[in-house]
Order: structure tokens, then C-alpha cells, then sequence
């Protein structure tokens, strides 16, 4: 994402669920094969819980103050995305991404940066 690239809202069928807050419904359809294109997508303050982020590319996402409580994210692409005054308890996150990472997002909004080698 270019720098002056703001966090998009979509129409796509797939991300209205989440902004409706039908996890359940995404987990079906993404169980069944659906699509899911949530790249550089605006996700903020979306109560995210219970939703099956593995394998999902949510670089350069928007996630502030999304509760992402409990969520396995380890094997989810966050490179470039903030997590601005989220709520991360119980979260798994990549090991490629710091605990250091981590924090200035969540205190600043930087976007997370992955590290070399891991």
C-alpha cells in the first residue's frame, strides 16, 4: 500500500458480512470455498471474535479498536496492517512479527513490519 493509499471500504460480499458482524456466516463461506479479498480493507472497530483467520491476507488492513480477543493469527498476513487500540487478549499473532512490532502498533498505529529470517 502506497503511503497516501487510505484503508478502502468494500462492496465485496465477503467483507459486508464482517462489517455486519455475521462471523459465523464468513466461516461458512469461506468453509465452502467463497473468495475473500479483505487486502488494504477498513476493518476498524469490527468485534472480530470467533472469526477463522487462518490463511486470510489482511495486509495493510485497517484493524483499529477491532476486537480480535482469542482470535489464532499466526498464520494470517498482517505485514503493513495497524492494530491501533485493539483488543488483542488471548490473540496468537505471526512469530515473524516482534513483540516490540506489536506494541508501537497497537500504542501508535504504525503498521506491522515482519522480521527477516523467521
Amino acid at each position: 500500500m502506497n503511503m497516501n493509499d487510505k484503508p478502502k471500504f468494500s462492496q465485496d460480499e465477503m467483507y459486508m458480512l464482517l462489517r455486519e458482524g455475521k462471523i459465523a456466516e464468513f466461516n461458512e463461506a469461506r468453509r465452502k470455498g467463497k473468495p475473500v479479498n479483505l487486502k488494504g480493507t477498513n476493518l476498524r472497530m469490527l468485534d472480530l471474535r470467533g472469526l477463522n483467520a487462518d490463511g486470510l491476507d489482511l495486509s495493510d488492513t485497517y484493524l483499529r479498536q477491532c476486537d480480535l480477543r482469542g482470535l489464532d493469527l499466526t498464520n494470517t498476513n498482517l505485514e503493513g496492517a495497524s492494530i491501533h487500540g485493539a483488543h488483542i487478549s488471548g490473540a496468537y499473532f505471526p512469530k515473524s512479527v516482534s513483540s516490540s512490532e506489536l506494541r508501537l502498533s497497537l500504542d501508535h498505529g504504525t503498521r506491522l513490519r515482519y522480521r527477516d529470517g523467521l
